[in-house]
């Protein structure tokens, strides 16, 4: 695989119709000295044509590219760009519509590592500084692990839980709780497809995404062979062998009634910037379950989680993480683990076999 040398700039091509989106893109990313934008075209025929005609030491390894596009759009362009030598990442830029959800969705089932969401003119637009942030991170991180040896991506053996004999989480483990952020999309799909179908306790999922997107991560989680995925809805029962995903700009609590407990959607003020975010949900469930829970921290920026992972470690409850090695950005699992909040560390792969092994199961 050719790749830049090490210390060089990302190489990044800017793919979509509109030449003020393309120039406005292009001077976020070259606010970076670590990347370099070495191609801006039209359409997918275009970026195709441009891939094929660079010499090696110029052809981009990043894509960004918009799906909505006359001549060849994205989603036609996608399985095409991922057939070149070496294989670009491939970033899809997405509208905040729920029309842009679903296509989103489906590019990354064919193949696009992460999308971005365009804010829109009342967001400020290209401009709107979490934007820039999210662009930035999502395209340097995916860069740093497509140059990594081949060998670093293979799953390492699942970890096991140092504090839990005889193959259960914690005390009796009775709910799990994943979070994540930037690259977690592709993350959640690596660990969900590994649970057994009918998991022995329920899960919950908070991702940093906006409305409308979540439920097409649901979608796309559900088709995956694992447990069922829906994006929670006020006053669903939270039940053993199916996982429930927080909506977009809604936090996930969970209220008891009876011996049920409910899933409740809060308009509460952001936590670190997100809504929805872990911590709440984590303090919510340390309130239903006490120390029978398992919190697992997957790929994002800022440090989200860590909070609350601290409030679920001092309960004596359970912590994992995802490791750098795998991370896009190793900001949320790498808080937890610094904090030495978290009992392993592994891939998502590794973490998603190790739950499988050590939850079982419902009778």
């Amino acid at each position: 695989m050719s790749t830049a040398p090490t210390g060089a700039p990302v190489r990044v091509m800017l793919c979509d119709d509109s030449a003020t989106a393309r120039g406005a893109l292009a001077r976020v990313l070259e606010t970076d000295p670590g990347l370099r934008v070495v191609a801006r075209v039209g359409d997918g025929r275009q970026a195709l044509e441009a891939l094929d005609k660079a010499p090696p030491h110029e052809r981009a390894e990043v894509i960004l590219l918009d799906l909505e596009m006359p001549q060849m759009d994205g989603m036609t362009a996608l399985p095409l760009l991922l057939q070149r030598e070496p294989r670009p990442i491939v970033i899809v830029a997405s509208a905040l519509t729920q029309r842009g959800a679903t296509a989103t969705m489906a590019a990354l089932k064919a193949g696009a590592s992460d999308y971005v969401p365009k804010p829109g003119a009342a967001g400020g637009g290209l401009q709107d500084p979490a934007f820039r942030a999210e662009l930035l991170a999502k395209v340097k991180g995916w860069a740093r692990l497509r140059q990594k040896p081949a060998s670093a991506a293979t799953p390492r053996p699942a970890p096991t839980l140092r504090a839990a004999p005889r193959g259960k989480l914690g005390p009796g483990a009775r709910a799990l709780c994943i979070g994540s952020s930037t690259g977690g999309p592709q993350a959640l799909a690596a660990l969900v497809r590994r649970l057994p179908r009918q998991l022995a306790i329920p899960c919950v999922i908070v991702q940093h995404m906006p409305a409308g997107f979540t439920a097409m991560l649901a979608q796309h989680l559900d088709g995956l062979g694992g447990p069922r995925v829906s994006e929670a809805k006020e006053g669903q029962p939270l039940l053993p062998g199916e996982i429930l995903v927080a909506p977009g700009d809604r936090h996930l609590l969970l209220r008891a009634e009876g011996d049920r407990f409910l899933a409740q959607l809060s308009d509460g003020p952001p936590e670190n910037f997100c809504r929805p975010a872990v911590d709440p949900t984590l303090r919510s469930l340390i309130a239903a379950f006490g120390s029978r829970v398992h919190a697992v921290i997957l790929t994002g920026m800022g440090h989200d989680g860590l909070a609350g992972c601290r409030a679920l470690s001092e309960a004596g409850g359970t912590v994992w993480a995802q490791d750098e090695a795998s991370s896009v950005v190793w900001g949320m699992p790498g808080a937890v683990a610094r904090a030495g909040l978290a009992m392993e560390q592994g891939t998502p792969e590794a973490l998603g076999e190790a739950l499988s092994t050590l939850i079982g199961r419902s009778a």
